[in-house]
């Protein structure tokens, strides 16, 4: 899987690495007419120097000049008529002398190695037998030029790492644009889907993602709004049949008393169906809620649980089922108390419902720092993991269970939760059944 890389840092990386090649060419570019422009001066005064030196007019002022240029271009020279040395300059080594009479040839300049150097050697010779030879260190002739390659290289260093500066300013700075509008598609839910504006400066680039992103967005809004929109109005409708039929069995019992057995099954149906009805009625008003906006107070939790039980007792007495409760005391949160009562009933009346006969139903209350954990666990025979993962999925109901129930009880209950930004956790429990734990935080009293 190939990994992921930074847009930002392959800009910075791609213009930083043409400006360097751009430079290098520039550097290379410099270094070739450099050296021909070095070569081409200094073979001018070398040959300057070879007319003042043939001149037949040799005064003290040309000699003067000749030993000026000399001292500053750190030429070598001397002067023979028929092997006889007229004058040469004082730095000319006699070895060196001699090689240069035996390399005289019809080409005016060569090179040659000598001193552990590479020299460039100039001779010229006039009608009347004078032989002029002039000779330079090539590692002189270019000190300068060198010299000046190396502050021209500093100085493109130096533009690099101020390109790379800026670049790096500035294209971090027009990619806020787009962190900008990461920003609002991070803030979108399902509360939230309105179109995404563009940050100013536009950037052309981003518009035709951004059109097709607020065409998904708004085909979404309205998918969801036409699947809530449904849920109501078919609860709506089916509630009123389904009341009605309730009413006609009632009357038919009474009606028909031997017929009850008969009745029962069908009276069980019906009552599974409007509280399916009502589940999905109480899921389609908490689609819309959102955290901020739900309607909220500060109220005693532990009270609100112990309301809770006192409303099951009736259930759990009529299984003979044990509800034992250790509720810290003076517990608050700033919550929807009519939602979590809903949440609370449905995770215990589980509890009861899936239970034994006989069996126990522990609940605790518990506070750690800033929170509290509710915990609702009961004895049974067991709860498979694969089970455990799907709780809370809408319509989930495990494969075999006898117990009548909607599969919405514990989606209602993770929604409630979700709304007040707590955490409802399922595991398996030590007495052998189901342990649901609630976690919210709290406010002091």
């Amino acid at each position: 899987m190939a990994q992921p890389i930074s847009l930002q840092r392959q800009l910075v990386k791609s213009s930083l690495l043409s400006s360097i090649l751009a430079g290098l060419l520039a550097l290379l570019m410099f270094i070739g007419v450099s050296v021909y422009q070095t070569m081409s001066m200094q073979d001018e005064i070398m040959d300057e120097m070879a007319d003042m030196l043939l001149a037949d007019d040799l005064t003290v002022s040309n000699g003067q000049a000749l030993a000026e240029l000399s001292d500053e271009f750190d030429i070598r020279y001397r002067l023979d008529n028929a092997q006889q040395l007229l004058t040469a300059s004082e730095d000319v080594p006699e070895k060196i002398t001699v090689d240069h009479l035996s390399l005289v040839s019809d080409a005016p300049y060569g090179f040659y190695w000598s001193e552990q150097k590479l020299w460039r050697i100039y001779t010229a010779q006039d009608n009347h037998g004078l032989l002029v030879q002039l000779s330079q260190s090539m590692s002189e002739r270019f000190h300068a030029f060198w010299q000046s390659i190396l502050v021209f290289s500093g100085v493109l260093f130096l533009v690099w790492c101020l390109q790379w500066l800026l670049m790096h300013f500035a294209i971090r700075r027009k990619f806020r644009v787009i962190h900008q509008v990461s920003e609002q598609i991070s803030n979108k839910s399902v509360n939230d889907l309105a179109p995404i504006s563009m940050p100013e400066p536009e950037l052309i680039e981003l518009q035709p993602m951004l059109s097709q992103l607020n065409a998904l967005l708004a085909r979404l809004d309205q998918a969801l709004v036409a699947e809530q929109r449904f849920t109501a109005d078919a609860s709506h409708e089916l509630r009123s049949p389904l009341s009605a039929i309730q009413m006609r069995l009632q009357v038919l019992k009474r009606k028909f008393p031997e017929l009850e057995s008969e009745f029962k099954p069908i009276q069980q149906d019906v009552s599974r169906g409007v509280q399916v009805l009502d589940n999905l009625l109480l899921l389609a008003r908490l689609d819309p809620e959102q955290k901020e906006s739900l309607a909220k107070t500060k109220f005693d939790f532990s009270l609100l649980m112990q309301d809770v039980i006192k409303a099951l007792q009736p259930f759990a007495d009529s299984k003979q089922i044990e509800v034992q409760m250790v509720l810290a005391k003076e517990v608050y949160v700033f919550a929807n108390e009519q939602l979590l009562f809903s949440a609370l009933r449905n995770v215990l009346d589980n509890a009861i419902r899936y239970s034994p006969e006989q069996a126990k139903v522990f609940v605790t209350l518990t506070i750690e720092r800033q929170q509290l954990r509710l915990s609702i666990e009961n004895s049974g025979h067991g709860v498979d993991s694969a089970v455990i993962q799907r709780l809370g999925e809408r319509f989930y109901r495990a494969l075999g269970t006898k117990t009548q129930g909607s599969g919405l009880g514990l989606s209602i209950c993770q929604k409630i939760v979700d709304l007040h930004a707590g955490q409802l956790l399922f595991s398996p429990s030590d007495l052998g059944g189901l342990k649901v734990e609630l976690l919210l935080n709290r406010v002091e009293p």
